[in-house]
């Protein structure tokens, strides 16, 4: 059977990507920071990924290895460009080395709509380096996490749903789970690039409405115009470029259409109702 070498392994992904290739009796290595624990992983390594010599013969003997780092909720020094291109590019330097049979890498649907920030600028600065060499590689665009749209539940559990713009452009958010299989089908199919949504097409208004659904609360939003959250936002960006950054992108996945082909089983509706369930136990 395969093998494969998650990095990232303990977030939203990552973690998913393990379990998928667990269940194919995949032989998985997680890379960590510290010491965790991954749930379907064969072998646990923890590296500082912005430490190549950390990175030192971790890709021997594997025949795939996938990226899901990311650092859009961490809060040390590191950047997005120590991340998303420099950790990202140590890791594919460590893959060429050892020989793999290809690479993949996690990033954004249209990345278009959010190429001057560089919660995407670096990512896809690093997919330009993936691509243009000669290990194979398959890059897995999503449209958006299930874990992601949680803050809209948590908002409505809060009583007050707050959303930018009118609510009308749509997106497909996709489930780690159907996410996981999606990377691993493209990946062992020889797959270059695939853009990957969830099954169910919806608007923020939409999403809204599933949230208090979930929640049996009667439905409050408040809808902030698009100009004056970008107005905020320029004013954030003087003091926190990061803040901005994550703002920025927010903003404008609210305000634009986010939606890829549909792929999966698992729906948001579910999810919501889940998380109302774990909420009231």
């Amino acid at each position: 059977m395969p093998s494969i070498l998650v990095a990232g392994a303990t977030g939203y992904l990552g973690r998913h990507i393990v379990q998928e290739a667990a269940a194919r009796g995949w032989d998985v290595t997680a890379l960590v920071r510290g010491d965790k624990k991954v749930e379907g992983a064969t072998n646990v390594v923890a590296v500082d990924v912005t430490n190549p010599s950390t990175l030192a013969g971790v890709a021997d003997g594997h025949d795939f290895v996938f990226s899901a780092l990311g650092i859009t909720r961490q809060t040390d020094d590191v950047t997005y460009e120590d991340i998303e291109y420099t950790a990202n590019t140590h890791l594919f330097d460590e893959a060429v080395r050892a020989g793999v049979a290809r690479f993949g890498v996690v990033s954004v649907v249209r990345p278009d709509v959010f190429q001057d920030l560089a919660i995407c600028t670096s990512r896809e600065r690093f997919v330009r380096h993936l691509q243009s060499s000669t290990l194979p590689s398959t890059v897995v665009r999503a449209t958006g996490f299930f874990s992601d749209l949680e803050d809209v539940f948590d908002m409505a559990a809060d009583g007050r749903i707050y959303l930018v713009g009118d609510g009308e452009t749509q997106v497909n958010p996709v489930h780690g789970v159907d996410l996981a299989k999606a990377a691993l089908d493209a990946m062992v199919s020889g797959v270059d690039e695939v853009d990957v949504g969830g099954p169910d097409v919806m608007s923020w208004n939409d999403i809204a409405d599933l949230a208090f659904s979930a929640l049996q609360a009667p439905p409050k939003v408040t809808r902030v115009p698009a100009w004056l959250a970008k107005g905020a936002l320029s004013v954030v960006r003087l003091a926190h470029r990061r803040a901005y950054d994550v703002g920025s992108f927010i903003v404008r996945g609210a305000t634009n259409d986010v939606v890829a082909p549909k792929q999966g089983t698992h729906t948001l509706a579910s999810h919501y109702e889940e998380l109302a369930r774990a909420r009231a136990t």
